[in-house]
């Protein structure tokens, strides 16, 4: 039950990045700073978190060992996640990026088979390639048809452009946060804690956002006082809460493939909390019945699939145990 809350709780402080960047983009600001800015606030911020824990050393050394992993995977992880997510930004609305990041609970679990996961036997734990957990799929499937049902209407005032560059980015970044997170988790083999992994991921991610960053300033210009001021408040609650909360969600469940796809179906209820967040921020229209369908469709998907998971859980045991 705790990764469920914790995973929940990081859905809400995930949801201040799709309110704060719609926001930014409304008042002008560039995607580029909105991307950049979040890690390079974030560094101190860690820095002083696991500085404090005594845990820096340890990072550095093991970052040492394998820097080109910590590279690749950080950048898929971080990069490909964030880059896309606010470019999409000036392209379509918050809702749509809200909801169209909800695939992840679907790339999540098709990723299973490319990671080996720990299965109890009478002779003890052995590592066995991951499956594709079909019955959560199921259950994921009717989350995906709640926040369907919650946009359908607005979308289709959509423009293809706006449909290809404010969705397409999403979903390969729907892809590349799970990836880059898995991945990294099975490079660290629970040497480090989550604090240090956020940190080593961010630090490892600085190359691409120090690029950015220059393409930033030679075609838009830096960013302005009100933009670095919103992106700060993303780093902290996105970038640090959110994103050391999910982590240590995904963290306590680590070589089990159905838990971490209950853990990330949390994530769907970011849609909720952006709406929530924009209705009072951003004065957006109140949702209609319809959408009020998909919400309820959405929470029973996330009952539903933490059920299924915990049922399956039970029966592997009771197969051990024969």
């Amino acid at each position: 039950m705790r990764p469920i809350v914790l995973g929940v709780l990081s859905a809400f402080f995930f949801a201040f990045t799709f309110i704060i960047n719609r926001s930014m983009e409304l008042e002008g600001g560039s995607w580029i700073w909105s991307a950049s800015l979040r890690y390079f606030f974030m560094v101190p911020f860690l820095l002083l978190i696991v500085y404090g824990r005594k845990n820096l050393k340890p990072l550095l050394v093991e970052m040492r060992k394998n820097p080109r992993a910590w590279l690749m995977w950080s950048f898929v992880g971080f990069g490909l996640f964030y880059a896309p997510i606010c470019f999409s930004a000036a392209y379509a609305p918050g809702w749509l990026i809200a909801s169209t990041w909800q695939i992840t609970i679907i790339s999540g679990s098709l990723l299973a088979p490319l990671f080996f996961e720990s299965v109890m036997t009478q002779k003890g734990p052995i590592q066995v390639k991951g499956r594709i957990p079909l019955k959560g799929m199921a259950m994921s499937s009717i989350i995906l048809l709640g926040i369907i049902l919650m946009q359908i209407e607005q979308a289709g005032s959509l423009t293809p452009i706006e449909v290809l560059l404010g969705v397409v980015p999403v979903i390969i970044a729907s892809f590349a946060y799970p990836l880059g997170n898995r991945k990294m988790m099975d490079l660290c083999g629970g040497r480090l804690d989550v604090f240090q992994r956020v940190l080593g991921m961010t630090l490892a991610s600085l190359p691409l956002w120090f690029v950015l960053s220059i393409y930033g300033l030679f075609t838009v210009g830096p960013p302005s006082i009100g933009q670095s001021v919103q992106s700060g408040i993303i780093a902290i609650t996105s970038g640090v809460i959110a994103t050391i909360l999910f982590f240590q969600a995904t963290d306590l469940v680590r070589g089990n493939m159905q838990k971490l796809g209950n853990v990330e179906a949390t994530q769907s209820m970011e849609v909720l909390f952006a709406l929530i967040g924009e209705l009072i921020l951003l004065k957006a229209a109140f949702p209609s019945a319809l959408s009020w369908t998909g919400m309820i469709l959405v929470m029973a998907g996330m009952v539903l699939h933490s059920y299924v998971s915990h049922k399956g859980e039970i029966l592997e045991g009771k197969k051990v145990s024969a």
